[in-house]
């Protein structure tokens, strides 16, 4: 019978034994940069590549994620705004539909979960994670920059 030989461990205690670090660490992860430069920015969004980040002193804390954007006569804005409201589950009369997580910042226009494979009518499309963290990380009085 032929078996297969168990080599010792080149350092007992190595990065295979639960409970002791390995000797070689990973390197960490780079640290991820929204475009947006605005002072005290708490959410940035890119249009030309359809990404949203959530900012906290400067640093990223989420992101990015992809949106959808406002369609051809009805585009997004570039800009820095204030968030005006915040509504967990609003309706648009406008629209007539639904808008879950809604945080408007540029008069009618928010950030909500809806469909990343469609144009919007200006509004900022997200799916539901994003949507969410969105909605529980900004606050009215909070800075959103849309950039090109």
């Amino acid at each position: 019978m032929t078996g297969t030989a168990q080599a010792e461990p080149l350092w007992p205690g190595g990065p295979d034994i639960p409970g002791i670090p390995a000797i070689i660490q990973p390197p960490p992860p780079a640290p991820v940069y929204a475009p947006c430069t605005a002072a005290k920015v708490r959410a940035c969004m890119r249009l030309s590549t359809k990404e949203v980040w959530l900012m906290e002193d400067g640093r990223t804390v989420f992101g990015p994620k992809p949106i959808e954007i406002g369609r051809p006569g009805y585009e997004s804005h570039v800009g820095v705004f204030d968030v005006d409201f915040k509504r967990r589950d609003f309706w648009s009369t406008m629209h007539n539909a639904p808008m879950e997580y809604a945080v408007f910042f540029d008069g009618d226009i928010a950030t909500h979960i809806g469909p990343l494979d469609s144009m919007s009518h200006g509004c900022i499309r997200m799916n539901p994670d994003a949507a969410e963290a969105t909605f529980n990380h900004l606050e009215p009085g909070d800075i959103v920059e849309v950039v090109e």
